[in-house]
């Protein structure tokens, strides 16, 4: 490698490796998949509130999730006729309210939210982020629950260590009251073991509180919350199921309610009630990214904020790079030659909106039909742009007739011939009457033939879905396409067309090789 070429290369490396990095943090940042047509379970979870309305003003209130370990709110809303709805967020407790003059008997409610899940814990909210450590709660009994519930704790401290290991020991004889007369005499008394659980871990200074989970399976009806105990071991707060002892969050269990106020509050109305029914999609990936990272920096320097129209045109703009790379491609490196340098990549993006058959006939059609004008043209010695004026003029006229009678006999195909860059194809038509004068007519059908094959390919590989995808979604990979092309643009060797004039040459070489051979 000589020095002068050191800074071409490292130019070459830096244009891959930027664009590489870059479409790789877009992934992890946007969660933007590579490959098209990726999907993402989510979980549609429908909460109904039931109650009879009394006849007077009504406020119902119910506890909201709010960034729940392990999932994503991606939409939600509320349906319930008549009623209004809105979002209230105080101290860190995100609460539904729904709000009517007058209501009187039977009313329903209903709040839908759309919950992505298996995110990671790097991209998970943590609960009460930006509060100081919680302390423990006060806890009073009455004898003899007093005196129970002082010897279970000093049982179970005797055989733990950590907050955890205490949660431990304490729901194991939570779960066996027979076997604890203390045990029995609190639950007796308390009724439920989560407040039990709860009300113990406070009275041992370590901070805990009540949840409410809600365990997903699909195509579930009138499914209830299932109460949970979160303690605070000094670093994080840590799940424990009171029923069977398992810690930490499962992989389908979804936490509604942590902490804060009670879970509904019904002003107005009595006998209310909430149930639970849920149901398991798939979702575009690319859509869920776009939505949940619309704020992203790798969103805002994308095009997907644009306007529609302004997204279509730019998809059609980041397919270039790949039209040029099959242009220099075929022309450097197979050898092959076209009419013009990058007319087969306009015709290509043609074809994109032609379809392949249509637009090929069509091209061929307007193009035979230019070179019958552009001949007898030659004979009212015109000047050069006069006669490429005139040309243009004469194709727009000649693709409306030819889009007209295609209608008129109800062939689609003859509308879409507009697509074609007309400028493009009067030069085209221009340099191929030239060469025809020039070179005969079989240089034109060569490189007229050469510029419909490279269009072709360029087209082939345009239309493949994962191309689409990846040049809209990830356009700094077109960096990685320059720097193949600026490598191509340094090729001085034979072209693949020019190995064939050397193959006489090689079998004359390999007999008389041969003969040399005793």
């Amino acid at each position: 490698m000589t020095q002068s070429r050191v800074p071409f290369y490292l130019i070459v490396a830096g244009l891959v490796i930027t664009g590489l990095a870059t479409a790789w943090a877009r992934h992890v940042e946007m969660e933007l998949p590579f490959f098209p047509g990726e999907r993402r379970p989510v979980w549609l979870v429908e909460a109904r509130v039931d109650f009879r309305a009394m006849g007077d003003e009504v406020l119902v209130s119910l506890d909201l999730p709010d960034n729940p370990p392990g999932f994503r709110i991606h939409t939600e809303h509320a349906t319930s006729p008549g009623y209004g709805f809105s979002i209230i967020e105080q101290d860190g407790d995100r609460r539904g309210e729904w709000s009517k003059r007058q209501a009187v008997g039977a009313q329903t409610l209903y709040y839908k939210v759309q919950l992505i899940g298996g995110v990671p814990e790097s991209k998970e909210a943590p609960a009460d982020s930006g509060a100081s450590s919680p302390s423990a709660r006060s806890v009073y009994w009455e004898e003899p629950q007093e005196t129970a519930a002082s010897q279970m704790l000093a049982q179970a401290l005797s055989t733990s260590s950590t907050p955890e290991s205490l949660t431990r020991e304490l729901i194991k004889r939570l779960n066996r009251p027979s076997a604890d007369q203390n045990a029995s005499m609190l639950l007796e008394a308390v009724g439920s073991r989560s407040q039990l659980l709860e009300r113990l871990l406070n009275q041992a200074t370590i901070p805990a509180r009540q949840v409410m989970g809600l365990f997903l399976e699909d195509a579930r009806r009138r499914q209830t919350l299932t109460p949970m105990v979160e303690a605070y071991n000094g670093e994080e707060w840590v799940l424990f199921n009171p029923e069977t002892g398992e810690q930490g969050v499962p992989d389908h269990l979804l936490l509604w309610h942590r902490g804060g106020e009670s879970l509904i509050d019904v002003v107005g109305g009595s006998n209310s009630g909430v149930s639970f029914s849920m149901i398991r999609q798939t979702v575009p990936a690319e859509e869920l990214a776009v939505a949940q990272f619309s704020n992203s920096a790798f969103a805002l320097l994308g095009v997907q904020q644009l306007p529609i129209e302004e997204q279509s045109m730019f998809k059609m703009l980041f397919l270039l790079p790949l039209g040029a790379l099959v242009v220099v491609f075929m022309r450097i490196i197979v050898g092959l030659k076209t009419s013009g340098t990058f007319m087969p990549v306009l015709i290509s993006l043609a074809f994109l909106q032609t379809s392949l058959f249509p637009g090929l006939i069509s091209f061929i059609v307007v193009v035979s039909l230019g070179l019958m004008l552009r001949s007898y043209l030659s004979h009212l010695n015109l000047l050069l742009v006069a006669r490429i004026a005139t040309l243009v003029v004469l194709v727009i006229f000649l693709i409306s007739m030819l889009s007209l009678v295609g209608y008129q006999l109800g062939f689609s195909a003859g509308m879409t011939i507009t697509f074609f860059p007309m400028i493009i194809i009067a030069w085209t038509i221009e340099r191929m009457s030239i060469l025809w004068e020039e070179e005969g007519p079989r240089e034109v059908v060569i490189q007229g033939g050469g510029s419909l094959l490279v269009a072709v390919m360029a087209y082939l590989l345009m239309r493949l879905p994962i191309a689409n995808h990846l040049s809209f979604n990830f356009p700094e990979l077109n960096l990685v396409i320059l720097a193949l092309i600026m490598v191509m643009g340094q090729y001085t060797g034979y072209k693949l067309s020019e190995l064939r004039r050397f193959r006489a040459m090689a079998l004359e070489q390999e007999a008389a090789s041969k003969e040399r051979k005793p």
